[in-house]
C-alpha cells in the first residue's frame, strides 16, 4: 500500500469499527444485562464481571408464557405476509406489464400512504375492529399487518418485475400462453429471488411491528411486542427481566436475519441504479 494511500484507508478502518461497535452495543449490553440478577442490572459503576444467571429466563417464561407470545408473533407475521404476496404479485404484474398513463401515480399514491403516522388510522381501524368484534384476535393482526406492509411489497415486486425482459413474455404470448400461464410460467421462475426477499423483509416488519400489536391485542393474541411491554410497571422496569424477554423476543428474527441477510439487502436495493 503507498504511504499517500495508508491514513485515508485507515481513517475509513476506524470509522467503520466505530460505526459497528456504536450499533452492536446496545445488543451487546441487552445481553449481558439478560444473565444479570436485577441488583446487578442497577449496579453503580455497571458490572462487567459477574456470576451470570439464568433465572430471568424461567422467571418470563413462568410469568408470562413466552411460547404463547411467540406462537402468535409466527402466525401473524406469516399470514400477513403470504396474503400479501398473494395481492401484491398480481398487482405489480399488471402494473408492471400492463401500464397505464396513471400507474405511476397509484404507485406513488400507495407509497405516500407510509408517510402517514399509524396514529392517524388508529381510531377508525380500532372502531372497525370493535364492531367486528375482532379485538384482541390474530385476524386483526393479520389484516392490518398485511395492508400496512402491502405498498411495500408492490413496489418491490414492481421493481422485481421490470428487470424481465419483454421479449421473453412476448414469445410466451406468440406460443399462445395464456395471462394465467405467462404468470405461472413465465413471470413467477423469474422472479422467484425478488418475491423471496420481497417476503423476508416484510416478515421482518410484521415481526417487529409494535404499535397495531400494543393498540390491537392483550394477552390472547399480543405478539412478543406485547410480552415486553408489559415488563414496564407503576414500581418501574425490570431490567434484568426485561433485557431476557427482548432477548427471547430478538432472538428468533435476528438469527432469520443473518442467514437470509443477502436476500434482505437485495430486496431493500431494488431499483437502484445498477
Amino acid at each position: 500500500m503507498q504511504p499517500s494511500n495508508f491514513l485515508p484507508q485507515l481513517l475509513r478502518t476506524v470509522g467503520a469499527w466505530a460505526v459497528a461497535l456504536l450499533l452492536f452495543f446496545p445488543l451487546g449490553w441487552l445481553f449481558l444485562t439478560a444473565f444479570k440478577t436485577e441488583l446487578q442490572a442497577i449496579h453503580v459503576p455497571p458490572l462487567f464481571i459477574f456470576e451470570p444467571t439464568l433465572g430471568n429466563f424461567s422467571e418470563v417464561q413462568r410469568r408470562s408464557d413466552y411460547l404463547l407470545y411467540a406462537r402468535n408473533s409466527l402466525v401473524t407475521s406469516l399470514g400477513s405476509t403470504i396474503i400479501g404476496l398473494l395481492i401484491a404479485a398480481p398487482a405489480a404484474y399488471s402494473m408492471a406489464f400492463f401500464r397505464t398513463k396513471k400507474t405511476r401515480d397509484i404507485l406513488m399514491w400507495m407509497l405516500s400512504t407510509k408517510m402517514m403516522p399509524a396514529v392517524g388510522a388508529l381510531v377508525p381501524i380500532y372502531v372497525l375492529a370493535q364492531t367486528a368484534g375482532l379485538l384482541d384476535s390474530l385476524t386483526a393482526l393479520t389484516v392490518v399487518f398485511t395492508l400496512s406492509n402491502l405498498p411495500i411489497m408492490v413496489w418491490m415486486l414492481y421493481s422485481a418485475y421490470k428487470d424481465i425482459p419483454n421479449e421473453i413474455l412476448e414469445a410466451a404470448r406468440m406460443d399462445g400462453a395464456s395471462l394465467w400461464t405467462e404468470f405461472r410460467h413465465v413471470v413467477l421462475p423469474l422472479s422467484v429471488g425478488g418475491l423471496a426477499s420481497t417476503g423476508l423483509l416484510c416478515l421482518v416488519l410484521s415481526w417487529n411491528e409494535a404499535f397495531w400489536a400494543l393498540n390491537l391485542s392483550s394477552a390472547k393474541a399480543g405478539t412478543l411486542a406485547t410480552l415486553i411491554a408489559s415488563y414496564s410497571s407503576p414500581e418501574g422496569l425490570f431490567w434484568a427481566k426485561l433485557s431476557a424477554a427482548s432477548l427471547m423476543a430478538i432472538a428468533p428474527i435476528v438469527v432469520f436475519g443473518w442467514f437470509s441477510q443477502k436476500q434482505l439487502v437485495q430486496g431493500l436495493t431494488f431499483g437502484a441504479v445498477k
